[in-house]
């Protein structure tokens, strides 16, 4: 393979989201290539034992060795600010590869409840079974964190902004909380994408992604991503090599599209969302919106300087409680109702009866998951045709 622009450092995000990764073959094709095969074929056997001792570079097995996915995890990596990356096969299997990688049983881990609801059903039904304890904190409240910090706590874990209702931490604050105890600080990122944060620069260890939302952007395909040091990552890697949660060369020529059209498209969305925001602000039906957007979010003032974008979720809440709620999911002719985000089509959706659902009612109480919530991804399509196809249910 031949390096098509191979010093990239100096260029900006747009470029580098277009540029960054790119290699040919010998074929000098335009677009990316995928390599659609299971194993490759060595010269020698020679070089087929340097090959998996690593004293040779080069591609083995699809499972951990392919150069679609390579050039998707090195774009990734430069729009990051990251070292490293490995892909996986989704979001959850990043967040898992992640966890078992870096804890180990007798370690501790603190984590926000304000997490989307199949993280902390992972924490509680399957990593608590590997004898590793969990603390849950409120993400803003720093304090919390610095008092759930235990002698075996290896791990903070946490999304930022929150999904649903756009809570936010300091991340550079967190982050002297967990260097000042030795412990991995690990933040979800895949609600803004590194087009609108970018949480290594802020401080955090490790950056997660779901693919599958922003990256992605279209509702295509799933995929995950874990992002830090060449030392993290390497963990991580043998992890995801020995287990095989890892990602295929179709669905991250998929993703490594996607990111062509990152920075544009996150744009989008958020303009897009600010504009359904502030009209849900004076509709007599809704109690609540949340949305970083708003100067009353109380988050905002901080979101404004960690964020240079406020992205394309907003929640919600209705008189009336889930009744009204399905009432005005259920009129809608335009919008998804789906539980998918991050799609040019806008989605809604009842977070109390599907992403969260799994939660216990006291769960989703102390997360503010209430009944009459309905979650908005705002996509991009006209914002009006949005907005009057919520507004038949209001």
């Amino acid at each position: 393979f031949n390096d098509y622009f191979p010093d990239m450092k100096d260029l900006q995000f747009d470029t580098k989201a277009i540029r960054e990764g790119y290699r040919t073959t010998q074929e000098q094709e335009h677009s990316e290539a995928i390599f659609l095969t299971s194993s490759f074929v060595f010269d020698s056997a020679e070089q087929a034992a340097n090959r998996f001792s690593k004293e040779e570079p080069g591609n083995i097995y699809a499972r951990f060795t392919n150069p679609t996915v390579d050039a998707f995890e090195k774009k990734l990596a430069a729009l990051e600010g990251a070292d490293a990356c490995v892909a996986t096969s989704s979001g959850m299997a990043a967040i898992f590869a992640s966890i078992m990688a870096l804890v180990e049983s007798g370690d501790h881990i603190v984590a926000s409840r304000n997490m989307f609801g199949t993280s902390i059903v992972l924490l509680n039904t399957i990593v608590s079974k590997f004898n590793v304890g969990i603390s849950y904190v409120d993400l803003s409240d720093l304090s919390q964190w610095e008092n759930a910090v235990q002698d075996n706590t290896k791990l903070f874990l946490l999304e930022t902004p929150s999904n649903p209702l756009g809570e936010v931490v300091d991340i550079t604050e967190l982050s002297k909380i967990s260097q000042a105890n030795n412990i991995l600080l690990a933040v979800d990122n895949a609600i803004l994408s590194p087009a609108l944060q970018n949480p290594i620069k802020l401080g955090a260890d490790i950056v997660i992604h779901s693919a599958t939302k922003y990256i992605d952007g279209q509702g295509r395909c799933l995929a995950g991503a874990v992002l830090g040091s060449e030392a993290i990552i390497e963990q991580i890697s043998a992890f995801t090599r020995a287990t095989g949660p890892s990602l295929s060369a179709f669905n991250a020529w998929i993703v490594l599209k996607g990111l062509d059209t990152l920075s544009l498209r996150m744009k989008a969305h958020s303009d897009n969302a600010l504009k359904l925001a502030t009209w849900l602000l004076v509709q007599d039906q809704v109690e609540k919106v949340h949305y970083l957007g708003l100067e009353s979010h109380p988050d905002h003032a901080l979101a404004n300087i960690q964020q240079s974008g406020f992205g394309g979720i907003v929640s919600f809440e209705v008189k009336g409680g889930r009744g009204a709620a399905f009432k005005v999911i259920n009129a809608t002719e335009i919008l998804s109702i789906t539980a998918n985000l991050g799609d040019t089509k806008t989605t809604i959706t009842h977070p109390a009866s599907t992403t969260h659902g799994r939660l216990t009612d006291n769960e989703r109480q102390q997360a503010n998951i209430t009944e009459g919530l309905i979650r908005i991804s705002v996509g991009l399509e006209d914002i009006g045709d949005v907005i009057n196809d919520i507004s038949k249910g209001l």
